[in-house]
């Protein structure tokens, strides 16, 4: 399976980024300069999101590790930090409790770690729609619910963005990602993690990973901690990437 990466960066350690449903590495675009400077950058596209090739579903949580270890081993990365927002934090999470040895920090980004029922009645929703109609027909909604309504006014030129970003994901690559998401069940691991870990939410995150909900997984793994990106809701690194950046990277220098 062909998956699709950048690398940026040409000193330091290395900091791996992964996105989350219907998102690609376009959706990190302002981190990168943020780091460079400091660190040698992987991102990449979850299986069938963006450019990376997409198979039929089923998908789990532990496939879509497989994969970032693969990657890993690919480029021959032997320890990196790791970032991963939304669906990518179940997997950095994941990634963490099975393959620690790897992690030289862990930063799960406006994520659960596991599903809920009221959670995932919004996702079979999702499921339905793509199946009838495409993924087109989700893109509105999706983009809609990523960010705040004061944000979206302001800057209708990112949702612009944001929407093309979304078009980008195929349809099985849609469904078997929404169908690993909704069977992921880490947080009954977290304990096992062993990198220094810092959990980051939006302030203004209402569903995917409210701040109440993410601060009560730090307090699952051992030394973790947690703060709230400002103005920010679910895609905070987009939203307010200043506050995203100085938090990220303050984090990373400080455990590198």
């Amino acid at each position: 399976m062909k998956i699709n990466y950048r690398v940026d960066g040409e000193r330091g350690p290395w900091v791996t980024l992964v996105t989350g449903i219907a998102n690609d590495t376009t959706m990190w675009n302002a981190q990168v300069p943020a780091l460079t400077p400091h660190f040698r950058v992987l991102r990449y596209d979850l299986r069938g999101q963006g450019g990376s090739e997409a198979t039929a579903p089923p998908y789990t949580i532990a496939l879509l590790v497989q994969d970032l270890v693969r990657l890993w081993d690919q480029l021959s990365i032997k320890r990196t930090h790791l970032v991963g927002l939304g669906l990518g934090g179940g997997v950095v999470q994941a990634a963490a409790v099975a393959h620690g040895e790897r992690l030289i920090s862990l930063m799960p980004v406006c994520c659960r770690a596991s599903m809920v029922p009221e959670f995932a009645a919004l996702w079979h929703g999702l499921i339905d729609k793509v199946k009838k109609d495409g993924v087109e027909s989700i893109v509105e909604q999706t983009a809609q619910r990523w960010f705040s309504d004061d944000f979206k006014a302001k800057n209708p030129h990112v949702l612009d963005e944001v929407r093309a970003m979304i078009r980008r994901t195929s349809k099985d690559g849609y469904l078997g990602c929404v169908g690993a998401f909704l069977g992921m069940d880490v947080e009954k691991d977290l304990g096992a993690i062993r990198v220094p870990t810092y959990y980051l939410s939006g302030a203004d995150d209402k569903l995917g990973g409210p701040p109440a909900l993410m601060a009560a997984l730090a307090a699952k793994v051992p030394g973790a901690r947690h703060a709230s990106v400002p103005g920010a809701a679910h895609i905070a690194n987009i939203q307010n990437p200043v506050g995203f950046n100085k938090l990220m990277v303050d984090f990373l220098k400080e455990h590198s």
